[in-house]
């Protein structure tokens, strides 16, 4: 089976990009939007990606599986960035170059972050230290632990004195259906997920409720594009807002040699979200078969899950609680 790339840094675009001075789709208060040309990036031209896995791009929040305190523990994505002077000092360099190349960073020039804090793989270092990237940022990683209320949701689909974790996969009987498990942390071992649901991103799949919400983890790479259309900026386009299956915030391609290529919508100018999404719109089974001793003291999404196991839902956006 391929092995999937891991979402550490930042995914190239399949087109080169161009920044237009108009309001961004994607950020309240940016006024600029980074969009697609129809020139095929050359770095998914060297890495084949004609061969390469189409996979659906997920809108929530990256998330990393590895060792904490001697056992798996998921980590939340905590980018390291500038303090408020050196931003400026980089922006006024951007503006008077044109370019942040040449910009010299120094370790100072970095906010503090928690203790536990790790650089996502592949930072480059510098006489041991960490060297950001081109936007300022070094990307890294802190554990969620589960007493940190920044962290909550992200502790609320982890149980980790059962070493298990909400997980949301296609069924191995039909890759059409979508399972709900509670999965060993053992497993998801080095990998990236997302973590989406009620409370993040704005919750474009509609899942659960402010009363009762409804969060999980997905593997990045997990949720395959069955019918992928050519990587042609038109049929992209055509795809995004004509197909069922387009219904999706981008595509991520897994190629062969481990790199990662992506395009979302606002790279093409479209709407995100625009109605129903194919993720929430898909059938759903619940396979959360823990003992009532095991979820009994454990936190409600997993016990409330318990409480559905087996129970089949015709769209992922009706697996709920409070009915």
């Amino acid at each position: 089976m391929r092995r999937l790339g891991s979402v550490q840094q930042k995914i190239a675009c399949v087109f080169l990009t161009e920044v237009k001075e108009e309001e961004s789709r994607k950020r309240d208060y940016q006024p600029f939007q980074v969009v697609a040309t129809e020139t095929v990036n050359p770095i998914a031209l060297e890495a084949n990606i004609d061969c390469a896995l189409a996979t659906e791009k997920l809108d929530g929040t990256c998330c990393y599986v590895t060792l904490y305190k001697g056992q798996p523990y998921l980590w939340a994505r905590l980018d390291r960035k500038p303090n408020k002077q050196a931003e400026k000092r980089f922006k006024k360099y951007q503006h008077m170059h044109r370019s942040c190349k040449g910009f010299s960073w120094n370790i100072e020039d970095f906010k503090t972050v928690p203790e536990p804090w790790i650089p996502a793989h592949k930072v480059k270092h510098q006489n041991g230290h960490p060297v950001p990237d081109e936007h300022g940022h070094i990307p890294g990683w802190v554990p969620v632990e589960k007493d940190n209320k920044q962290y909550c949701w992200h502790s609320s689909v982890v149980d980790y004195e059962v070493g298990t974790a909400v997980v949301l996969r296609p069924s191995a009987d039909d890759k059409e259906v979508l399972e709900i498990v509670a999965a060993p942390l053992a497993d998801l071992m080095e990998q990236t997920l997302e973590l989406i649901g009620t409370n993040v991103n704005g919750n474009p799949y509609g899942l659960g409720s402010k009363k009762q919400p409804v969060h999980f983890l997905v593997s990045h790479g997990s949720v395959r594009i069955r019918n992928p259309p050519p990587v042609d900026f038109q049929q992209l386009c055509a795809w995004f807002q004509e197909s069922p299956e387009g219904r999706v915030e981008g595509i991520v391609w897994h190629c062969d040699n481990g790199t990662l290529i992506k395009i979302h919508r606002h790279h093409l100018g479209l709407r995100w979200p625009d109605g129903e999404t194919s993720l929430s719109e898909k059938p759903a089974v619940v396979h959360v078969d823990g003992t009532v001793d095991e979820y009994n003291n454990s936190k409600d999404l997993f016990a409330s899950l318990s409480a559905l196991n087996g129970q089949c839902f015709s769209r992922l956006q009706d697996v709920r609680f409070d009915l």
